[in-house]
């Protein structure tokens, strides 16, 4: 069969055409969650008052970023928000986490229950969670791979419901999901990656030196630390997302 250049020309505006209407009719990703009861249930309860909060710090929703931090000895989880287009994040909301695991120190491997410290992103929704809902982080990241020596590092580290936890961040059904909703709604917004900054504790001078003093005879934990409160120094004096990348050692560059 002979083809012309005219039929070409037709063929690549059919197959661009399809390309383009797979995007437009393909449901975002709101509507898909919206699918689920336990996700309708919370915007059932949730929704007035989350509209609430974004109206009060002057953030339309469909404008909304946010940005999670947690700090594991005080048990709290940090809301920071912003518009899109704004470069700062300024906290909105605190919430307790309501069950500990382990203890000071990260993640290194399967079954030791730790909850990670470092520097994450969501990864993965669940709104069909044996914890009511989740929201996953990307552990182990290139640095806890680099850091551990374990052939199992373990995996399914998770922000949910219920208040039982191994290595999780345990929220309660009914605080999960406002936070489960925040983070849809920024997801929609065309953000891939919510940063989630995991801490051992907030690191303000003085409680890093009373840990690092307590934990002094563990130096390998110290300098992890250290390396850890640069971030976190650097995240308190500009409130704007870490731009971080990982060295050959696993350490943290920011």
């Amino acid at each position: 069969m002979f083809i012309t250049a005219h039929m070409m020309k037709t063929a690549t505006i059919l197959i661009l055409t399809m390309i383009l209407t797979s995007f437009i009719i393909s449901p975002d990703f709101l509507a898909e969650q919206k699918k689920y009861e336990r996700v309708k249930t919370a915007y059932k309860e949730k929704e007035k008052q989350i509209a609430e909060t974004l109206k009060t710090n002057s953030i339309n929703p469909d404008e909304l970023n946010i940005l999670i931090v947690s700090y594991k000895d005080e048990l709290e989880l940090d809301i920071y928000a912003k518009k899109k287009t704004d470069a700062g994040y300024k906290k909105i909301l605190s919430y307790e986490v309501c069950a500990r695991s382990g203890e000071p120190g990260p993640k290194r491997r399967q079954g030791d229950s730790q909850v990670p410290e470092g520097f994450y992103h969501i990864d993965r929704f669940n709104p069909t969670s044996n914890f009511y809902l989740s929201l996953g982080l990307n552990y182990p990241n290139q640095a806890d791979k680099k850091k551990s020596t374990a052939k199992n590092l373990g995996g399914d580290i998770f922000i949910h419901g219920s208040c039982v936890t191994i290595g999780c961040m345990p929220m309660t059904d009914d605080k999960i999901k406002e936070i489960y909703l925040y983070s849809i709604q920024a997801k929609n917004n065309g953000q891939a990656k919510i940063p989630v900054y995991v801490f051992p504790f907030k690191m303000t001078d003085e409680n890093a030196k009373k840990f690092k003093d307590r934990y002094k005879s563990n130096e390998a934990l110290v300098k992890f630390w250290d390396n850890l409160k640069t971030g976190y120094d650097k995240f308190e004096k500009e409130k704007k997302e870490l731009k971080v990348s990982v060295d050959a050692n696993g350490d943290y560059l920011f």
